[in-house]
């Protein structure tokens, strides 16, 4: 009985989440573009594109040019494409930009904190995350983007990264991260983050 209860709520929440789309205003629903789909919320959550507002649920979509944020205490999971998993924390606030079925894309980060994770069995996209403090360039990977130690900071757990800034670019391997003061600042070079800093970081979007 528990088992079907919660294939039939998840079912219900996926035709409430669908019913609200095809409510929103047929010049916008039309020319937008599927971009991914929410896996999980917990709080707020909530997405933009130009005039247009929309609460988030479990199995809501999401579309190109949507700027999708999160509340105070709150965790939202969404899937792009195929197989991109991002995780954002509270308070945070990401634009789709760009993004092609299992060929990659572009985000933009523009506060809080996000996690990207690709599986390591498929095969490597291209995609860019760009943020106020510089550019990150990932081929198929898990990274940490976000607040962390009073500054900002992006950590690779799996894969290879190049951060790009202020001229200077940092490639960081599994287990290295680098930090910025402030926007505008150059990357520092790459080194391992010890454990509680790694632990403090994937917890802020968990």
């Amino acid at each position: 009985m528990g088992s079907r209860h919660l294939v039939n709520r998840r079912r219900l929440l996926r035709q409430a989440a669908w019913a609200a789309t095809a409510m929103l205003p047929a010049a916008w629903s039309n020319a937008a573009e599927p971009a991914g789909v929410v896996e999980d919320v917990r709080g707020e959550a909530f997405a933009e594109a130009g005039s247009v507002h929309r609460t988030l649920a479990q199995a809501a979509p999401l579309f190109l040019n949507d700027e999708v944020g999160t509340g105070h205490d709150s965790r939202l999971g969404m899937r792009l494409g195929r197989n991109t998993m991002l995780r954002l924390g509270e308070d945070a606030r990401v634009k789709i930009d760009r993004f092609l079925v299992d060929a990659g894309g572009e985000i933009t980060l523009e506060s809080g904190p996000l996690l990207f994770d690709r599986p390591r069995s498929q095969r490597p996209d291209s995609t860019r995350i760009r943020t106020p403090f510089g550019l990150i360039a990932v081929r198929g990977t898990r990274l940490f983007a976000g607040p962390s130690n009073a500054r900002f900071g992006v950590f690779v757990e799996r894969g290879i990264v190049a951060v790009t800034a202020r001229g200077r670019q940092v490639v960081l391997h599994a287990g290295e991260g680098t930090d910025f003061d402030a926007p505008g600042a150059a990357p520092t070079p790459a080194k391992p983050w010890l454990p509680p800093r790694i632990r403090a970081a994937f917890a802020s979007v968990e």
